[in-house]
């Protein structure tokens, strides 16, 4: 797991439980999502334990290149959250997980209400802006006030690998929702400058691995 990941930084030194889980070297991804993600998902559950997580709170949405986000707590019993795209708990036993190989997995944390969220943004994702979904779901459950939330954007496709700089798009859609700048980042690292390091979709045309955010609280 990617302990030291800067782009974490702000959420670890707020308290929260951050993770990043780059690419698992020696094991062989190229092949469809679910065999690749069922290959990883023993590194990826030493992850989730490595941050104090444990297995029956550790929460996954289905990933449709939606905008709906669920707020989770209790127990998960390995269940993955149909037609959802995003996660948001408040619940400090939870972990919550997103796949991610090109697409921005989006951290927000609220370090006033104890409550994060986690959303899988792509070019679809971001057109349909699940962002404010994520900020309006932490808003209604958790009483969020945007200018307390903390957003981190990991490691995602960027131009010129791709020719929608969606990333680009979260950071003007955070501020429009009321982010302050200051509790804006973007790692600024492109999925494709690394395929010893990160999964790309892309690049390795659609047969790879998936990296995996964890957020908790």
């Amino acid at each position: 797991m990617g302990k030291n990941e800067p782009f974490l930084d702000p959420l670890i030194e707020k308290g929260f439980r951050a993770g990043w889980v780059s690419r698992v070297p020696n094991v062989m991804t190229a092949v469809e999502r679910e065999e690749a993600v069922a290959r990883l998902s023993p590194y990826h559950h030493e992850a989730v334990i490595a941050l104090g997580g444990n297995l029956d709170h550790f929460w996954l949405s289905e990933q449709v290149h939606g905008n709906k986000v669920v707020a989770v707590n209790g127990v998960s019993n390995g269940e993955v959250i149909k037609g959802a795209d995003g996660l948001a708990t408040n619940d400090p036993n939870a972990i919550l997980g997103i796949y991610v190989a090109d697409c921005g997995a989006i951290y927000i944390a609220d370090p006033v209400k104890k409550a994060v969220a986690l959303l899988h943004s792509g070019r679809v994702g971001t057109e349909k802006n699940i962002l404010s979904e994520g900020i309006e779901v932490m808003k209604q459950e958790f009483q969020s006030t945007p200018s307390d939330l903390i957003v981190t954007l990991a490691p995602c496709i960027r131009p010129p690998a791709y020719e929608v700089n969606f990333a680009a798009i979260i950071k003007e859609q955070a501020l429009e929702i009321g982010i302050k700048e200051s509790n804006y980042l973007d790692c600024g690292i492109c999925t494709t400058s690394d395929l010893s390091k990160y999964y790309s979709y892309r690049t390795e045309e659609g047969k790879t691995g998936r990296m995996l955010a964890l957020i908790g609280v």
